[in-house]
């Protein structure tokens, strides 16, 4: 398993919402990919600003499949990446 957490910081108060929304489709999108276990967005409560991605893929050659991908191709790197600073955490799991 392949758990990839990504942090997301909006630049533009602005561009809050479209963040969101652009976010929401591009998890619709990549849940429908093959290898995607979980493709999960959070927005921050006590920051607005900031944005949490869950994502678990069952190979490395389905998360690099991803990255060949309509959700991240056509959505994510147009048009979320000029909007946000991003920080990606590849991680192993802990518990359970």
């Amino acid at each position: 398993m392949i758990y990839n957490n990504v942090m997301l910081t909006v630049k533009n108060f602005d561009d809050i919402e479209t963040v969101r929304e652009l976010l929401k489709e591009q998890a619709r999108m990549s849940t429908e990919e093959p290898g995607c276990e979980r493709f999960e967005v959070y927005h921050s409560r006590s920051d607005r600003q900031q944005f949490l991605l869950v994502e678990r893929w069952e190979t490395e050659e389905d998360l690099a499949l991803h990255k060949e991908a309509k959700a991240f191709t056509e959505l994510y790197l147009p048009k979320v990446i000029p909007l946000v600073e991003r920080t990606p955490h590849l991680s192993d799991q802990v518990w359970p």
